[in-house]
């Protein structure tokens, strides 16, 4: 495979070029935006440092357009992804970590019967987040709910870029990258915050 390979996926580009995707390489502040302000809050080293790799990675892809690119923006999205299935037993329903951790094969799995259906990653996600507000109560199944909305709207945003390009040929991607810097914001702030809870429950 030639990773360097020239890759136009989204309306807004038209020609190879550093710049050919303004607004989607601009918008991806949104992520370095939410990745400082997670990597502020207490517990919140991990989920900052991921988003942080998130940003680089949509960055990189936007800016130079190659399968190599294309790959780091997947991966790194796909890392925090896996990272919050392995943490999200543990912190919102007690598991042991070695048991937690047991989260990572269990989406994976799920994802292939998603994917099976003509799904994909980021609807199996989304199905996560509502699962996890359905489970949960109070304060947190607010949050979930929230962030599944949220989500919801994120990716009918970049399901739509093609679609527009007739009438926007700017598209929507750019909004998929706006909501979904809150989305990973909102998600990372709800295990910081119960894992601090925890921890000043614990030393209480």
């Amino acid at each position: 495979m030639n990773w360097i390979a020239y890759v136009d996926g989204y309306c807004e580009r038209l020609a190879p070029g550093l710049w050919g995707e303004p607004l989607n390489s601009l918008s991806n502040l949104a992520f370095l935006i939410a990745a400082v302000a997670v990597w502020r809050q207490p517990k919140g080293r991990v989920f900052g440092l991921l988003i942080g790799l998130v940003f680089l990675g949509s960055t990189a892809f936007h800016l130079l357009a190659t399968r190599w690119s294309a790959a780091a923006d997947t991966g790194f999205i796909l890392v925090f992804v896996l990272y919050y299935a392995a943490v999200f037993p543990q912190v919102f329903l007690g598991a042991a970590r070695k048991l937690s951790w047991l989260g990572i094969p269990v989406f994976l799995a799920f994802t292939a019967v998603v994917a099976s259906l003509g799904g994909g990653l980021y609807l199996s996600a989304l199905i996560g987040l509502v699962v996890f507000a359905i489970i949960l109560k109070g304060e947190h199944r607010r949050r979930f709910a929230v962030t599944a909305a949220v989500f919801g709207v994120s990716l009918s945003f970049r399901t739509a870029d093609h679609t527009v390009c007739g009438n926007f040929p700017a598209g929507t991607h750019f909004l998929w990258h706006l909501l979904n810097g809150l989305v990973l914001y909102l998600a990372a702030t709800a295990a910081t915050k119960k894992a601090a809870s925890q921890e000043d429950a614990a030393l209480s």
